[in-house]
């Protein structure tokens, strides 16, 4: 099984902001799979399928992002699901708006929800799909900036890289993580207007 895991926010007024991009990505994915993601599970809301022959469970952890890892390590626990077959997708500050990155493993970066994640699971070896939100503005905290929404200028932007990083997570269901991380972690291409 294949576990695809969103962060985000539970809390409507954080909905549409930056720190909730792995749940737009999730809600895409699921559109892209036919799987809808309304189920209550534990810590999370989910929703399973089948991908070709592989089962796939794609979750919203309902925990505040930097407390990811309460959800993650039950989710996981519970579905028995190897660490390789996790698949988390994070917003990154370091990363240029729109930019995907997918890794393997490797340290949380300074995110806290990655951080949450590595200590319930006492490892960084599972996958992990970063998807850039851009710097803030200077003199504002960061901490309040990923709590911000995009623009409508910045949306332009935002929308077509959700969706590359939903296909590129249907990438990694159906042709494994090196494929797409070959595909996605090129800089798209720069769109004509």
């Amino acid at each position: 099984m294949k576990l695809i895991i969103g962060l985000g926010n539970p809390d409507r007024r954080y909905r549409h902001t930056r720190h909730n991009v792995g749940w737009e990505v999730i809600d895409r994915v699921g559109r892209r799979l036919g799987i809808a993601v309304d189920q209550d599970d534990g810590w999370a809301t989910v929703g399973a399928g089948t991908v070709g022959r592989r089962r796939v469970l794609l979750a919203k952890p309902q925990t505040y992002v930097n407390l990811s890892g309460t959800a993650v390590a039950d989710l996981r626990r519970r579905h028995r699901v190897k660490i390789e077959d996790l698949v988390v997708v994070v917003d990154d500050l370091d990363l240029p708006l729109g930019r995907l990155r997918l890794r393997p493993g490797g340290s949380h970066g300074g995110h806290n929800g990655l951080r949450s994640i590595i200590d319930a699971l006492g490892s960084d070896a599972f996958p992990r799909l970063r998807v850039g939100i851009g710097r803030p503005p200077e003199g504002m905290d960061p901490a309040q900036f990923v709590l911000t929404p995009f623009t409508a200028e910045e949306r332009a932007t935002m929308d077509p890289a959700l969706e590359r990083a939903a296909e590129a997570i249907e990438t990694v269901i159906r042709e494994g993580l090196q494929a797409a991380m070959n595909r996605f972690n090129a800089k798209p291409a720069a769109v004509s207007r």
